[in-house]
């Protein structure tokens, strides 16, 4: 959290680079579809990305990809190199772009996985869809907190709900607005 004077902000542009998964597998360019699919079920992930000259990406091979472009036309896995059947172009995501930045990016190209590289374009790591609702979710739930926090600590002027005083220490108990002995009462129900 950043405070200034009168307003507190909650940064919610997380790194890219503290979300993602680094050390993504990847598959040579002359590798079968058979072995992207064994490293895949291998690392328990839905991708892998097809690297060519100087381990650069070239494209990826996704559990779609061997399903449409293989299995569905009953290939033969081993026969087949990778590179045929990879996504291409390949949309990539540098490190130091946000969370946000790289979900803009997904949704524009309509992709569920990035490559993530370096200066290099060296890959280093990937993120997914699933990754994004993760931190999502983790900062929805620390906003409805610091939103419930506030909330509870809200002073107002005005009348009781339950006793119909006037009181100028007003706070909100069970939805309703509470004068200091209408809400001990409430305490000790």
């Amino acid at each position: 959290m950043k405070k200034s004077s009168d307003t507190i902000r909650f940064d919610t542009r997380v790194p890219l680079r503290e979300v993602m998964r680094r050390n993504p597998t990847t598959i040579g360019n002359d590798g079968t579809v058979a072995r992207a699919a064994m490293l895949m079920c291998r690392d328990e992930v839905g991708s892998c990305i097809v690297l060519g000259r100087d381990n650069l990406p070239l494209g990826i091979v996704t559990e779609e990809d061997i399903n449409c472009k293989v299995v569905a036309k009953d290939l033969k896995p081993g026969d087949i190199p990778a590179r045929e059947i990879m996504s291409t172009p390949l949309i990539t995501v540098s490190a130091d772009k946000s969370v946000k930045d790289a979900a803009h990016m997904m949704i524009r190209h309509r992709v569920r996985r990035l490559p993530v590289v370096d200066e290099g374009n060296k890959v280093i790591g990937i993120v997914t869809v699933r990754d994004i609702l993760t931190v999502s979710t983790e900062i929805n739930e620390l906003m409805t907190d610091l939103v419930e926090i506030n909330r509870l600590e809200e002073v107002e002027v005005g009348i009781c709900s339950r006793c119909s005083q006037m009181s100028d220490d007003l706070r909100r108990i069970d939805n309703m607005m509470l004068c200091p002995s209408c809400r001990e009462e409430e305490l000790l129900q």
